[in-house]
């Protein structure tokens, strides 16, 4: 007969393995949604006749909400506990994303985009969370293992999805599944959770949530990016100035709301860690470069080439296999040994795929093949996956063990808002180079990722020279 201690460490282990996989769910449905648009976008602002800024918006927008909320994401669960956050993120998630597969027009396509991620940053912080103080020590351990591979896959698989979906016109309804799929994964998610979530029962009510700093923090991305994406789509008028300008001056607000808050977002014994802060600049460039690199790889192979969504989903493939195995590669034990010297081999290889591209395209031009970019496309992910797994790592060598938590909230929404950076500024840059044809539009494109990457390398040397011995939780 079977012990009771027995039966309950059964069902025990069998919890924490199903919350495992909602914790997986959520954080791979945050990660398909921010790549599914790198595909979907000319097809999208096509039928929606949304033109290039719509093309601009689409990923800008979801990451640019996400990064800007993320760390208020985290003092929330904390203040009014992780499992009712982790409801609100998970309905309003599916719910935003309903509506933006049913959009009939670009203002509400954008809309719903800016809800996905402002409500994946109520979702996403608490999974972590969840797991440090539901799991043992070794379980802890095994969880941390999946998501590499989890995250990785589902890197590749957005875009394929994508791809698939778009050429299959599922019911007549092209784009539209990319973003209806998320009700069914969504809603699986929301009965889990309500099922298997623990109650919260030590949430902090104390706990002090900088909505001032947050809000400081959205305008000046918000400023930023609409005077960098209408300039490159009007000129540089009025609207475009001021905008930028506004977004200057609220970042002043926010540096200041900085240094004076009692309870800031970020540390300020973190400001004034030389490495910490190095790497954060080192992964703001690097992650802005490659997010905007890979949005501007498919729309050349789309525009350029005129590979269909699905062959353009295929095309990438060799890129995405690169980066995961580089990834699995740093986590594996080579980030450890080599703390920012595997940081700058990244970024150097990234630059000698970049460089690759770059001569097969100024010799072949739009004539180029897929199979002749591919062997570049799997430098470039070798490159970016080195280099993207290792910077938020290393950065933290030198925080203590209770800047951990702010620092690592701050490398998250400082990736988040890079890809939205990147995002736009590239794609603007290729937008203005069109009219002298694609061809040269990429190189441009490619010159300037080129320019960017390089600058970042000697920054690195003022990273911390290795990682943390044990990972910050």
């Amino acid at each position: 007969m079977t012990e009771p201690s027995t039966v309950t460490t059964r069902r025990s282990s069998r919890l924490m393995w199903t919350i495992l996989g909602l914790v997986l769910l959520a954080d791979a449905l945050d990660v398909i949604d921010a790549t599914v648009t790198n595909i979907a976008a000319p097809t999208i602002a096509r039928e929606l006749h949304g033109g290039e800024s719509l093309i601009k918006w689409l990923g800008t927008a979801y990451m640019l909400a996400m990064g800007v909320l993320l760390v208020v994401g985290g003092r929330l669960g904390d203040k009014f506990g992780q499992r009712r956050l982790f409801l609100i993120g998970m309905s309003g998630f599916t719910l935003a994303s309903a509506v933006a597969g049913l959009s009939p027009d670009p203002a509400l396509l954008i809309a719903a985009r800016v809800a996905q991620g402002a409500f994946g940053a109520l979702l996403i912080p608490q999974g972590m969370a969840i797991m440090t103080k539901a799991f043992s020590r070794d379980m802890l351990a095994k969880a941390f293992g999946l998501f590499g591979p989890v995250l990785g896959l589902s890197s590749v698989g957005g875009p394929v999805l994508a791809g698939f979906l778009i050429s299959a016109d599922l019911c007549g309804l092209s784009w539209r599944p990319i973003f209806l799929i998320n009700i069914i994964l969504g809603g699986v998610g929301l009965i889990m959770a309500v099922k298997i979530l623990p109650r919260d029962d030590d949430a902090d009510r104390s706990t002090v949530v900088d909505g001032w700093a947050s809000g400081l923090l959205g305008v000046t991305m918000l400023g930023l990016l609409y005077g960098l994406i209408e300039s490159s789509t009007n000129g540089w008028g009025v609207i475009p100035i001021v905008s930028i300008v506004v977004g200057v001056l609220f970042f002043a607000a926010f540096a200041y709301r900085q240094r004076t808050a009692t309870q800031p977002l970020i540390k300020p014994s973190l400001m004034k860690n030389r490495g910490f802060t190095s790497g954060l600049l080192v992964c703001l460039v690097a992650v802005a470069a490659g997010t905007g690199l890979l949005f501007v790889l498919s729309l050349f192979l789309q525009e350029g080439l005129h590979a269909s969504p699905r062959d353009t989903s295929l095309g990438l493939v060799p890129l995405t296999l690169g980066l995961v195995a580089a990834g699995f590669a740093a986590m594996g034990g080579l980030v450890a040994k080599l703390g920012c010297r595997l940081v700058f081999i990244g970024l150097t290889v990234d630059l000698v795929g970049c460089g690759w591209v770059l001569v097969l395209v100024a010799y072949s031009g739009t004539n180029v093949s897929l199979w002749t970019l591919a062997p570049a496309f799997f430098v470039i992910g070798i490159g970016i996956g080195l280099s993207f797994a290792t910077i938020p790592v290393v950065a933290l060598g030198d925080a203590k063990p209770d800047e951990a938590g702010s620092a690592s909230g701050s490398l998250s929404s400082i990736q988040q808002l890079a890809s939205a950076i990147g995002s736009a500024a590239i794609t603007s840059i290729f937008f203005q180079a069109a009219t002298s044809g694609l061809a040269h539009t990429m190189k441009v494109s490619l010159i300037v990722v080129l320019a960017v990457t390089a600058l970042s390398l000697p920054v690195v040397a003022l990273m911390p020279r290795k990682a943390p011995s044990e990972p910050h939780q």
